[in-house]
């Protein structure tokens, strides 16, 4: 069997914050006969902490799952400086240790961030073996529009990476159907290009479940409960989930529960304290095991990102996970993922930045609890059957051996 080597600084497992979606697909291959290597960060993406190193104690991992952890600058959520420094020392020391590993049949980089993708597609090259490029965000085109990215010179350059990388690459994958025609009108040809979209393995999480021991460790006991679960970050636009607390603090049953970690968080702590939203509960960030649990306690989930051109054609795994447990989705996002929601008639679609369209999807929901039953069932039958990480994980495990099988020439 082929032996696949990922390189992902923000690879997380089951009991650290984030999502798994490289742990389930890697377990999937590793169960089925393949040697799976991830090189990883020694601290965690989402939290800056260390990472955990006790998961073949705690969790069940295949034999043939290995994840070794690189040296990584400890300033992921410092300046921008701090964060550059992060990047790139992983990039460096994850180099290196792929590079004293023996044998590799296919070497698989993910972006963003860009810095360890680049680092795959040298091992790839200087091993002499195919390098699968995952997109699973458009970069730089996203931190373009959000205007993080704004020198002409710097701007051009990163294009031209994000180029370089399409074309040395032997096949990419992608996560969003939208990022299919993006790529080709970037001149890859369909046939280098395989989607195995964001989705979830529904077996993580139990809709019938009330989550009363987290309503009662929040005291949240007799409350319409609407959680947001995952990073909170610049590009999580939580600040208008803030405006839209403010808006539905007249309704004394209504509480928002934010769950996760980031840069963000301690400004919109403050903020929300400064503006005495006592309807905003911040819980921290959570084991990925652990959020059964707390999306278990909600009434509602919300989705929320930036309203930018990009993150429309975006999937974002917290949807998947939301529509697993059986919650409703008010989706404050246009694009694919509204497409999903409103397909599977599994929630409400907010209009994105308009905090008082987001507090009358919240209202609606709390008001309407018939019609509420009703889109968290058809959530999780939809997920199970067009979202479900068995179907992905096969579709993985084809695409590895297709490309291990032909060498550097899998079209």
């Amino acid at each position: 069997m082929a032996h696949v080597l990922l390189i992902h600084q923000g690879f997380t497992m089951p009991n650290e914050p984030g999502g798994t979606r490289h742990f389930e697909l890697g377990c999937g291959a590793a169960r089925a006969g393949y040697q799976v290597t991830v090189i990883a960060s020694d601290i965690s993406y989402i939290t800056g902490a260390s990472a955990i190193d006790d998961t073949k104690l705690t969790l069940d991992v295949p034999e043939r799952l290995t994840v070794l952890r690189a040296r990584t600058g400890r300033t992921i959520h410092g300046t921008f400086v701090g964060r550059l420094f992060s990047l790139v020392s992983f990039a460096a020391s994850s180099f290196i240790k792929a590079l004293r590993i023996r044998r590799v049949d296919v070497v698989m980089g993910t972006s963003p961030p860009i810095f360890q993708a680049m680092s795959a597609c040298l091992v790839a090259a200087l091993r002499r073996r195919p390098f699968l490029l995952e997109i699973r965000d458009l970069w730089p085109e996203f931190i373009i529009d959000m205007g993080f990215l704004k020198n002409p010179l710097l701007i051009a350059c990163s294009r031209w990476l994000e180029v370089f990388l399409y074309s040395r690459a032997t096949h990419l994958l992608v996560n969003s159907p939208a990022y299919i025609d993006y790529l080709i009108q970037k001149n890859v040809p369909k046939e280098k290009i395989t989607l195995v979209p964001n989705g979830v393995d529904p077996a993580m999480f139990d809709p019938s479940s009330d989550g009363s021991g987290v309503r009662k460790q929040l005291s949240l006991n007799d409350k319409f409960v609407v959680v947001y679960a995952g990073a909170v970050g610049p590009a999580n636009d939580l600040d208008l989930l803030l405006e839209a607390a403010a808006h539905l603090k007249s309704d004394s049953l209504i509480h928002i529960v934010i769950v996760g970690d980031g840069k963000e968080r301690k400004r919109l702590q403050a903020q929300a304290e400064t503006k005495s939203l006592d309807n905003v509960s911040f819980a921290g960030p959570q084991p990925k095991n652990e959020m059964r649990n707390f999306l278990a306690c909600a009434d509602a989930c919300v989705a929320i990102l930036q309203n930018i051109r990009m993150f429309q054609m975006t999937y974002p795994n917290k949807v998947f996970d939301y529509m697993a447990a059986g919650r409703p989705v008010v989706v404050a996002i246009d694009g694919v993922i509204r497409e999903v929601v409103e397909t599977a008639r599994a929630g409400i679609f907010s209009k994105p930045g308009d905090a008082a369209s987001l507090a009358d999807a919240i209202r609606f929901l709390a008001g309407h609890q018939k019609e509420s039953q009703a889109m968290s069932r058809n959530g999780r039958i939809y997920v199970e059957r067009y979202f479900n990480r068995s179907v992905h994980t096969e579709q993985f495990i084809a695409l590895i051996q297709k490309m291990a099988s032909a060498g550097g020439n899998c079209t």
